[in-house]
């Protein structure tokens, strides 16, 4: 008999777990007034909790979202987060159980995919999950630079009051969205506890197109300068833009601010031109290139018919999964779907291997040469290098 039960929590249960959560991370337990915030982020039948002797040792919970794949579709996504163990029942398969339960109920409910942020890089590998976009923090000294003239642009940048702009800052999102892989549900819970996250501290301009369309938003905070007179930073936590004119006329506004000196952008995407906008490219400095967001393929042949592939190309890959066997064996991949294969492969790899190409992030070839990918025709990788190829380096940019 286990030594423990995994069950879904009640809503009356729902605050210890999260409690439980915060502990984790040794953060001390939420007020009445932040819980009232947190509550409503929490979907009944979604939280789960671990029970050892009867008491609540680990939990997990998820939110029906959505992502955004190569070639513009969404299909439906659980958003994974809250997960943790109490301190002295780790080490003993409540996470594991956790993650087993939480999979196999995502994939009753038609989910193809499961995502998460994760807290530490080494923890979720084991259960099927890869990294499947990344991300870097940069930083500008818009003291010794500026945007260059022949950088584009030609909207209008106003302030306005985050906290009173959610929605607006939504209708852009979900504009943008379809634009890059790797783009997650924001939905008005999300949007309230990052509101309740930043707090008054929070400051927001928008961007208007010429043709008089908000297409852009910029979220920011000030923070303590270097010490040297007035000069503060500014720390950009959102920007996000539907088209390089507007992310450009954001970043111009915030590099244009008096009274500051460092300009940090978080969570920024690969491909983002800043240095090709500025004067003096130096002084955009890329503090750090981390994992963004990790992706779980629970129904493989789902996920993989679900996004598009280019013309003229096909190939054979057996996928192993040892945590969702019923995903192993062997798929033929082209322009003209997805089909389970009785041939042989041309490629193996394991599933969260699988997960780092499927947005584009990884070629075939790099894991290859990492020793993921075992070679049976070699002709085989450059074909799928450019069958997982992605229009756009994917991003997601979002926490939750």
């Amino acid at each position: 008999m286990s030594e423990h039960e995994v069950r879904a929590l009640s809503p009356s249960e729902f605050r210890q777990a999260h409690d439980l959560f915060l502990r984790a991370l040794h953060l001390p337990p939420s007020t009445d007034e932040r819980w009232v915030q947190t509550a409503t982020r929490f979907e009944q039948g979604r939280v789960l909790g671990a029970f050892a002797r009867g008491e609540l040792c680990g939990t997990a919970r998820s939110t029906a979202g959505s992502l955004t794949v190569p070639g513009g579709e969404t299909i439906g996504a659980a958003e994974v987060t809250g997960v943790a163990v109490r301190a002295d029942r780790t080490r003993r398969g409540l996470l594991t159980a956790l993650m087993r339960r939480q999979l196999h109920g995502a994939r009753e409910l038609g989910e193809p995919v499961a995502v998460l942020r994760a807290t530490e890089a080494v923890i979720y590998e084991r259960f099927g999950y890869g990294v499947a976009t990344r991300a870097r923090t940069v930083e500008i000294d818009r003291r010794r630079t500026r945007m260059r003239d022949s950088a584009p642009g030609g909207g209008e940048v106003r302030m306005v009051v985050p906290q009173e702009s959610a929605e607006l800052f939504d209708r852009i999102y979900h504009r943008t969205r379809t634009d890059r892989p790797g783009a997650v549900t924001r939905n008005a819970a999300w949007w309230r506890g990052r509101e309740a996250v930043l707090g008054d501290r929070a400051l927001a301009v928008v961007r208007t197109a010429e043709d008089g369309t908000d297409d852009g938003f910029a979220v920011y905070e000030p923070g303590s300068g270097d010490g040297l007179g007035w000069e503060h930073q500014l720390r950009v936590h959102d920007l996000r833009a539907a088209s390089p004119a507007a992310a450009a006329d954001l970043w111009r506004f915030l590099l244009g601010m008096d009274l500051t000196g460092l300009v940090t952008g978080y969570g920024r995407p690969l491909d983002e031109p800043l240095e090709w906008w500025l004067t003096d490219r130096r002084q955009c400095r890329t503090r750090q290139v981390g994992d963004d967001l990790w992706l779980r393929l629970i129904d493989v042949g789902a996920a993989l018919r679900a996004r598009s592939y280019p013309a003229g190309l096909s190939v054979a890959l057996e996928v192993e999964d040892a945590f969702l066997p019923d995903n192993s064996g062997c798929y033929r991949i082209g322009e003209h779907g997805v089909e389970r294969w009785t041939g042989p492969a041309q490629l193996s790899l394991p599933v969260e291997a699988l997960a780092a190409l499927y947005l584009g992030d990884q070629a075939m070839s790099a894991l290859a040469a990492a020793g993921r990918v075992t070679v049976y025709e070699p002709a085989a990788i450059p074909v799928a290098d450019r069958l997982f190829a992605a229009g756009q380096v994917p991003w997601c940019g979002t926490d939750f």
